[in-house]
């Protein structure tokens, strides 16, 4: 890769960024984004990512953000990069007095999950718009932030009555003992959720949607975190404890494997 790994490198609009190009996401606040893995320039969930891309430009912008557009950007920025595994971001942007969304690739060394069970702590805070993933929520930030300075590795996000809806920076997924339960409440629907939700569906294994809440935890046996960059398990939440099922786990990660890689 060309720029240190701390540094990501960026394209905007299919050129490498320059100091003037780097004031609209500065500036600019307003605006989604979606997060992928890339290996030998394949991504899981292509389609996915792609949807969600023009998705929120159409309801944000009024703009579309096509897909085979985007497919382009990200070759682009690869091929400028100079590598074929990395982590992905392609941002959407409507700069004031423009027309057409402007687009922005960030390209950073691959990353994956640690497999290590999470701790989560719960705080009373629900996103604005959760179906939109966007930069720059405060509040999920600032509870991510409270959270690791307690002691624990993320923040489980809770709506008025304690009612369980996502992490700061994941999904979260429950096992009752049969089947796979999302919280019934407004969340971002992630990818790897999604690729789960329908690879469980096609083993026969459909997960659920319930409302959960915090005084409902105990009722499950086992817990887990979704986000671009894996699966992991749940220790804990609060003080409420957690089985780390090693089965289900197996299981999840077989159906997360089985997700096909689709080409850039």
């Amino acid at each position: 890769m060309t720029t240190p790994a701390s540094v990501p490198y960026v394209e905007i609009n299919g050129h490498r960024a320059t100091e003037d190009d780097l004031r609209i996401p500065a500036f600019a606040g307003y605006g989604h984004f979606t997060a992928m893995q890339v290996r030998d320039g394949k991504v899981r969930g292509l389609a996915l990512h792609l949807a969600r891309l023009d998705s929120a430009s159409r309801e944000l912008f009024d703009q579309p953000l096509t897909g085979e557009h985007v497919r382009g950007l990200i070759r682009h920025a690869l091929e400028g990069a100079g590598v074929r595994d990395a982590s992905v971001r392609v941002h959407g942007f409507l700069p004031p007095g423009d027309t057409a969304t402007t687009p922005m690739v960030t390209v950073r060394p691959p990353a994956q999950m640690p497999t290590a069970p999470k701790s989560l702590m719960s705080v009373p805070y629900a996103r604005t718009a959760p179906h939109i993933k966007r930069p720059g929520d405060f509040g999920q930030t600032y509870y991510g932030l409270l959270a690791g300075r307690a002691g624990f590795d993320e923040a489980l996000l809770t709506a008025p009555g304690g009612v369980v809806t996502e992490g700061s920076m994941t999904n979260i997924g429950f096992w009752d003992g049969a089947s796979v339960v999302w919280p019934d409440a407004p969340v971002l629907t992630g990818i790897t959720m999604a690729l789960l939700e329908s690879g469980l569906a096609q083993a026969g294994r459909p997960p659920e949607r319930r409302p959960v809440t915090l005084e409902d935890l105990g009722a499950y046996r086992a817990a887990f975190v979704t986000n671009s960059q894996g699966i992991a398990p749940v220790l804990r939440i609060d003080d409420t404890p957690f089985t780390v099922d090693e089965e289900l786990m197996k299981q999840l990660g077989q159906v997360y494997e089985d997700a096909p890689w689709d080409t850039v």
